[in-house]
């Protein structure tokens, strides 16, 4: 992998390790549903009047198949169900849990054929990655139910197959487009949900401090830095930060939510690690000049709109 894929890979590893935490204490002041709406609304909030200003919406609808679909899968379903499971089991079981889905990422993209993702030592890599969470869930999973633990899989499904349709259908739409109309779709499907169970009260400060954390950070910022990692190292690969992602949500559920550091813990850490070392190893299959060109026109978008949000930070500060 690349020193620019290294360098994304690491910044998502962490910024996508720490929504189990803050939806852990989101949910001490309001619903999954709330909460769900409360993050994509401030997330598109942000990004629709940046789309709408460069006048990447009306051309992006004609997508729309394929847009939805990236919603439901990465963003509607998943934050629901995983707003859910959290108020069951922890943490950090809930953040081991979604290092899944790495291998049923690599199982998808080979039934579409691609082969390439057969390459001995990735697949190596993901039997290790996976024998580090089944060895975590399997001496620490205690009574935790399993219906929840399958919601968090059903979460980890979801996240597979989104980048595999934001790298098939959408690489010709501008990401700030897809981006901003997905999260916008999703807040607008469940803003009846987010009326009918909204807080009677002002939530305390730790709760609306990690909505925001959650729709500014986690949301608006970790999509635009996604889709990088996407165009850089391909929609399989870049699922691989979920195995990091479980390390910073187990290490945060220690710390600030007093979770336990189990034998579990001890045992599939190791291997999770070196799962994630050997699954990033890149295939030696040439890529086409096809894909060079969709990774390169899916890659042009967001780093000038980092650059726009910044710039407009500063001068708001002034």
């Amino acid at each position: 992998m690349s020193r620019r894929g290294w360098l994304l890979f690491s910044v998502m590893s962490a910024i996508w390790g720490i929504p189990y935490l803050f939806i852990k204490i989101a949910l001490e002041g309001v619903s999954a549903p709330f909460l769900v709406f409360a993050r994509t609304a401030i997330a598109a909030a942000i990004l629709m009047p940046l789309a709408l200003r460069r006048g990447l919406i009306r051309p992006a609808l004609r997508a729309w198949r394929p847009l939805l679909a990236f919603a439901a899968l990465e963003i509607g379903g998943p934050w629901l169900l995983l707003g859910d499971a959290e108020q069951h089991i922890s943490s950090s079981l809930a953040g081991l849990l979604i290092a899944a889905v790495p291998l049923i990422s690599t199982l998808v993209t080979w039934r579409l054929g691609d082969h390439t993702v057969l390459d001995p030592r990735r697949l190596l890599g993901l039997l290790v990655g996976v024998a580090g969470v089944a060895a975590v869930v399997g001496l620490d999973v205690g009574n935790a139910s399993p219906a929840h633990m399958t919601e968090v899989l059903l979460v980890a499904v979801g996240y597979a197959i989104a980048p595999i349709i934001a790298d098939r259908r959408l690489a010709d739409v501008p990401t700030l487009a897809v981006l901003s109309l997905a999260l916008a779709a999703v807040a607008v499907v469940y803003l009846p949900a987010a009326v009918f169970s909204h807080p009677h009260s002002l939530p305390h400060a730790n709760v609306v401090a990690a909505i925001l954390v959650l729709g500014l950070v986690c949301t608006a910022s970790a999509f635009l830095l996604f889709f990088e990692l996407i165009a850089e190292v391909g929609p399989v690969r870049s699922t691989i930060i979920t195995f990091i992602n479980p390390a910073v949500a187990v290490l945060l559920g220690m710390v600030v939510l007093s979770e336990r550091f189990t034998v579990g813990v001890a045992v599939g850490f190791p291997l999770v690690l070196a799962g994630s070392w050997l699954s990033t190893h890149k295939s030696t299959a040439p890529e086409s000049a096809g894909e060079r060109e969709r990774m390169a026109e899916l890659v042009a978008e967001p780093v000038p709109l980092v650059e726009e949000l910044v710039e407009g930070e500063v001068a708001g500060n002034r």
